[in-house]
């Protein structure tokens, strides 16, 4: 026996990993593929991710276009993207209505004032419709009415339209083009109106006396516009059924003056 003491015996040391290190790598890949499946599982939101990559862009500083002539400062995302001064609201499906408080009068728009015109603008335009249309004028086929900011024409029932019906008559389309003529030649707007009388009518095609005031109004703008009138824009229609007439509605001769088309040319026209 040796008088020198050699400690205790060396331990052995198996070659390769140890055998906890292929359950560990087992249990990381089961991991892996657990989380790889939650994430094709979720939806991503292609809009915000946008968004939160281009903060951490403009953050971080990197992908400058131009050279940085000082070191890139990191940025608050949070305070950029989730500033109270720039709110983004969720939007939320709900019925919302607005309430006024019947308490207080609502405010009403005041009417439109006259166009200031010089009396002698208004004695113009006067007489150039009365000149354009002296023909017609003197055989009656349409009534002259001057007025303070323009002139009233007259057109009567029986000589554009047959009887309860909007087709203008083939004998009063010339009258139309002269009218259309005059209107070119003057900057005054126009207003073509249709009236009835009391009588009710309920046809397919004309089921009241507004449907019949205001298809014949429509049928006398639509004749000028033909006639290549200048200014269409200038041109406004309106229908008052039998809520205007002339004269009383008691008698036939009464009904017919007020079955009628008027067309009113003027300076700052807004209702008569």
């Amino acid at each position: 026996m040796s008088d020198q003491d050699d400690g205790p015996p060396e331990e052995e040391v198996e070659e390769g990993a140890p055998a906890w290190m292929a359950t560990f790598a087992d249990l990381m890949s089961l991991l892996m593929c657990f989380f790889v499946l939650l994430l094709s599982f979720s939806e991503m939101d292609l809009q915000k991710y946008k968004q939160v990559a281009g903060s951490m862009k403009f953050a971080f500083g990197v992908q400058r276009d131009i050279k940085a002539d000082q070191i890139p400062k990191a940025e608050s995302i949070i305070k950029k993207e989730f500033s109270p001064g720039r709110p983004d609201p969720s939007i939320i499906k709900s019925v919302r209505q607005q309430t006024h408080d019947d308490t207080k009068p609502i405010s009403r728009p005041e009417p439109a004032m006259p166009v200031p015109v010089t009396p002698a603008e208004i004695e113009a335009l006067i007489e150039r419709v009365r000149e354009g249309l002296k023909d017609e004028i003197n055989n009656e086929t349409l009534e002259f009415i001057p007025y303070d900011y323009g002139v009233l024409v007259r057109v009567k029932e029986d000589d554009a339209f047959p009887s309860g019906t909007a087709d203008i008559q083939p004998g009063f389309i010339p009258v139309l083009e002269t009218l259309a003529e005059v209107l070119s030649d003057v900057n005054a707007k126009v207003v073509v109106s249709g009236h009835s009388d009391d009588v009710p009518i309920s046809t397919p095609v004309y089921p009241s006396n507004w449907v019949l005031s205001s298809a014949r109004a429509a049928s006398v703008v639509h004749e000028l516009a033909e006639a290549r009138l200048a200014n269409p824009d200038q041109i406004e229609i309106r229908a008052y059924a039998d809520t205007r007439p002339l004269v009383p509605n008691d008698s036939p001769e009464n009904r017919a003056r007020n079955r009628r088309v008027e067309i009113q040319i003027g300076y700052g026209i807004d209702g008569y």
